[in-house]
């Protein structure tokens, strides 16, 4: 589909956040937000419906206008969904600086690019949901063991050596889980030592 500019919207947090561009905008990628119901864009995502403005975009009712992004000024909009199993992940958006009738074929390729982006967005969502929630449990399980250390080697209760691993862990500018393994570690070589 013919067009000046694209964007890539990502719904995280109840806002549309800028995530792609076809023209390079590095200072707004990933800083650009949109709420639900803002602008043409806002208003796809809260209705899941594309939304085809052949001319005269920027005087629709719905228009919201940002200073920051030079492609504010066109003529011809298409802003489509980016849905996943019913759930609405993104948006995406072309643009053209003359007028442009966006046919019934190419709504429908960008709708179904959209669905497949969308699915794609939504797996790599849940991929690192995992991976955090793999990460917090190892995390845990790490600290779970270095306080059962430190309670053993200084005497002190559980809580006492959690707050000991959190204060060396905030002064020593390490996470909890670095200085868990050090304790570890630390506690392993001793061991073996001996």
């Amino acid at each position: 589909v013919k067009c000046d500019s694209c964007f890539v919207y990502i719904l995280e947090n109840d806002e549309l956040v800028l995530r792609a561009s076809k023209n390079p905008h590095p200072e707004l990628v990933d800083r650009l937000k949109l709420k639900l119901g803002q602008g043409i864009t806002g208003w796809v995502a809260e209705r899941r419906e594309p939304v085809a403005v052949e001319q005269g975009a920027a005087e629709d009712s719905r228009f919201n206008m940002f200073n920051e992004l030079p492609e504010d000024h066109f003529e011809a909009f298409l802003s489509v969904p980016l849905v996943s199993g019913g759930r609405l992940v993104g948006v995406i958006n072309l643009q053209n600086r003359e007028p442009h009738q966006y046919t019934k074929r190419e709504i429908n390729l960008v709708a179904t690019i959209g669905f497949l982006v969308g699915a794609e967005v939504e797996r790599v969502r849940l991929d690192s949901e995992n991976s955090e929630l793999s990460n917090r449990l190892e995390t845990r399980k790490l600290v779970e063991r270095a306080k059962g250390i430190l309670q053993r080697d200084l005497g002190v209760s559980e809580e006492e050596a959690y707050q000991t691993i959190q204060r060396e862990s905030q002064q020593r500018r390490k996470s909890m889980k670095e200085l868990a393994e050090s304790i570890i570690l630390s506690d392993d070589l001793k061991r073996r030592s001996e």
